[in-house]
């Protein structure tokens, strides 16, 4: 069984092709199960998301394509939606009808969008350790809120790869425990093997300590073109394998289900 089901369109202003084309593609590339998850609206960084005026349009769009295509591949329907402190999270995303929900950080520190090489300056006037807690302490709040269902690229703090000197494992090691406590599921995401840190999130180490947890485990490629589609995937499952997984996990309708991949 092969997934992939963190997958953008156009709609988030920063991405190319057309859906139907992103699923086309995960056709020929025999996925099984090919989900779309859309940077939800959000009162905050709106240029990178869909605007709240178009979500109706995303969402049946999807919804007819996955009619469509139902004998060929199946579509699931999600949203990325960024956690950060304050009243940014929509009630109409979080009620919204969908099949899951990805909790992803993108901003640390009042708003720094750390992942953007807009803002890759910021890095030299803070303490790197520091900047890595902040990172996981809100990623343990974001696992706290139960309000999602996947933790998306679990550490994208190293995707400039400025790396702390406090060992990781030790840093993340209270959020996979509060990760694990509300039941979520870690995505291998193969989007850094494009990005100057050169390798999934998260790391083989990181991965290997969600092993010890029992978090289970799901796959993606976060394509924002059509070309990205299914990137890695060989290389994401065979990580996993080594480090002792066999099934991961995808959701319908907010339930979790497992199958080998």
């Amino acid at each position: 069984m092969r997934i992939d089901i963190h997958n953008h369109t156009t709609l988030c202003n920063h991405a190319t092709g057309t859906t139907e084309e992103y699923i086309k593609r995960a056709i020929e590339l025999k996925i099984d199960i090919f989900g779309f998850s859309e940077h939800a609206p959000m009162n905050f960084d709106q240029h990178y998301r869909l605007k709240l005026e178009d979500k109706e349009f995303y969402e049946n769009d999807v919804l007819s394509l996955k009619e469509k295509y139902k004998k060929n591949i199946k579509i699931l329907l999600g949203y990325e939606v960024d956690y950060l402190k304050g009243d940014y999270i929509l009630d109409e995303v979080l009620n919204s009808k969908v099949d899951y929900l990805i909790g992803s950080v993108h901003f640390i520190n009042d708003g720094w969008g750390f992942d953007n090489p807009e803002f890759i300056g910021q890095y030299k006037s803070k303490n790197i350790d520091t900047i890595w807690e902040d990172y996981f302490e809100a990623i343990t709040d974001m696992a706290k809120s139960n309000k999602f269902d996947i933790v998306g690229h679990l550490d994208l703090i190293k995707v400039f790869k400025f790396l702390p000197q406090k060992d990781i494992k030790s840093i993340a090691n209270k959020a996979l425990k509060q990760i694990k406590k509300s039941n979520m599921t870690i995505e291998i995401n193969s989007a850094g093997f494009r990005k100057p840190i050169g390798e999934q999130y998260p790391s083989k180490e990181l991965l290997e300590l969600c092993y010890e947890l029992n978090i289970p485990i799901t796959f993606s490629s976060d394509a924002h073109s059509v070309e990205q589609v299914g990137l890695n995937y060989e290389k994401v499952t065979e990580i996993a394998k080594k480090i002792g997984y066999s099934k991961c996990t995808y959701f319908e309708q907010r339930e979790k289900k497992e199958v080998t991949f």
